[in-house]
């Protein structure tokens, strides 16, 4: 009595394909012929594995299987699972579809494809300046690329002629040598996998069916762009070998480090130098802002280090929208220096009429320290 296909491979009745597969593969590699030279039994089995794969993996055979069991092939059926006794071709089948991944996920060649392959996709680094990722900007850019070339239209065949069906494989791309009872597919050596030969190549493009050119693009540059940004220009990268469809140009953006601005998504951060006596007795400064205009910033008295001040509506532009962000001023007191006996005596007679209540945080700091410090000995 014939075996059960699914108890064959050791598997569900209700296996999925992914199940069916590696089950298949794990037993096919094990019952191989080259790995059990001489072995009847083996190859009987390696036989009897494939003609269960071979039904199991079809959903129409499985279907009438799982209904009618091995009767379903015969009578007129499809035979041994299908194979009709070419054996090594549905093996090569089989293996095409088992371990064709396991070479690269490479599949047959396509007849009459001439060898038409897509272009390359290009990168271009572009660096440009805080200002004009706040406005924007539209810049013309050489690119060095491969074009269609004119005299064959990307052929590769000198005008007049055409490729020709390779004779090697057939206009398929990829030859069979049969070993044992499968075969090993690879790429035709003739035509390099391209199914067609070109017997008079065009005299410009040396058969290609393009040539090395600098094009020059226009790049539109959206204001409120980020950093590291990536733009991708459609069809503008190297052109398709033999009339194949081009690749596509991938601009990537870099923004230079600004003196005096540091950027945080659409927000802007500005430090900002203050004179000690600015910042005690109060009063206003004028900041510059990228949008080209000034802003006047009032400092209270007795402002501090570190204290931020913010102008809302003037950072950078959100990504196509209509909102800005905010640009925050940050405090820098400076100490003065160089001072002349006249103001080094003016600030000794301010020190000496001081009070804690003048510096409330230096005062309070040294004091905690104090107390800190004391209760730690005591302890």
């Amino acid at each position: 009595m014939k075996a059960d296909y699914y108890e064959m491979l050791g598997v569900s009745r209700d296996v999925d394909d992914k199940g069916l597969k590696s089950a298949f593969r794990k037993l096919a590699m094990q019952y191989h012929p080259d790995r059990n030279p001489g072995d009847t039994e083996a190859e009987v089995k390696f036989k009897e594995l494939g003609e269960a794969y071979e039904v199991l993996k079809d959903p129409q055979k499985r279907a009438a299987y799982d209904r009618f069991g091995h009767a379903a092939f015969q009578n007129g059926g499809a035979g041994a699972g299908g194979f009709r006794g070419d054996f090594a071709s549905s093996m090569a089948d089989i293996f095409d579809d088992i371990f064709g991944e396991m070479m690269g996920g490479r599949g047959r060649g396509r007849p009459g494809s001439g060898g038409r392959e897509r272009g390359s996709d290009l990168r271009y680094n572009m660096e440009i300046s805080l200002e004009e990722a706040f406005s924007g900007k539209t810049a013309d850019i050489g690119v060095p690329t491969t074009v269609q070339c004119e005299e064959c239209t990307g052929s590769g065949a000198r005008p007049g002629s055409s490729p020709k069906t390779c004779p090697t494989c057939a206009g398929v791309g990829r030859v069979r040598a049969a070993q044992g009872f499968f075969s090993i597919e690879r790429t035709c050596p003739n035509c390099q996998g391209r199914g067609q030969v070109i017997t008079d190549p065009c005299g410009k493009c040396g058969g290609d069916g393009r040539l090395p050119e600098e094009r020059t693009l226009s790049v539109n540059i959206p204001a409120g762009i980020e950093d590291g940004t990536r733009i991708r220009l459609a069809g503008e990268g190297e052109a398709g070998l033999r009339g194949g469809p081009a690749g596509d140009l991938y601009i990537f953006l870099s923004i230079r480090p600004h003196e005096f601005f540091q950027r945080d998504g659409a927000d802007l951060f500005c430090k900002v130098p203050v004179s000690m006596t600015t910042a005690a007795l109060g009063g206003n400064i004028d900041v510059q802002t990228l949008d080209g205009n000034t802003s006047r910033v009032k400092i209270p008295e007795g402002t501090q280090t570190g204290k931020q001040f913010r102008l809302r509506g003037k950072g950078m532009p959100v990504l196509r929208s209509q909102q800005l962000g905010d640009l925050f001023i940050q405090v820098a007191i400076e100490t003065p220096q160089n001072l002349s006996r006249r103001q080094r005596e003016l600030l000794e007679e301010f020190e000496r009429i001081s009070s804690t209540d003048n510096s409330p945080q230096s005062s309070g700091f040294f004091s905690r320290m104090k107390e800190f410090f004391e209760g730690l000995s005591e302890t």
